[in-house]
């Protein structure tokens, strides 16, 4: 599977962005999808996942309200929708694949895309 993670820019606070994933392959719909961001100086860092199926969703704490993580399998490609963007958020943001259950450890996905740039201004 190849991932291609797009959708970043240069927003100011309270703005919005939708990312997306876009997977190569016939096995998107087998694999559970992540989301990731790295801040310049910090590791790696759970931001959303959602199960093969679509019906299950998990957030880290601090996007949670804010962002919604979504799936369309017939055009294999995952969405981030972030809302109300803080300073905080910035950070490069990277989608992956996995077929783990442990949804927020990077180390248990199996593909990544290549990330995209977020940086959000005050």
């Amino acid at each position: 599977v190849q991932l291609q993670a797009y959708g970043g820019g240069l927003v100011q606070a309270g703005d919005s962005l939708r990312l997306s994933c876009a997977a190569s392959g016939r096995s998107f719909s087998t694999y559970n999808m992540g989301w990731f961001r790295q801040a310049p100086g910090k590791e790696r860092e759970f931001v959303a996942a959602i199960k093969r199926s679509g019906e299950n969703t998990y957030y880290a704490d601090s996007v949670k309200g804010r962002s919604t993580i979504s799936r369309d399998n017939d055009k294999n490609t995952v969405y981030l929708q972030m809302n109300s963007l803080k300073p905080e958020d910035t950070a490069v943001y990277y989608c992956a694949a996995g077929r783990s259950t442990w949804y927020r450890i990077p180390g248990e996905y199996m593909y990544w895309g290549q990330g995209t740039q977020v940086t959000v201004s005050s």
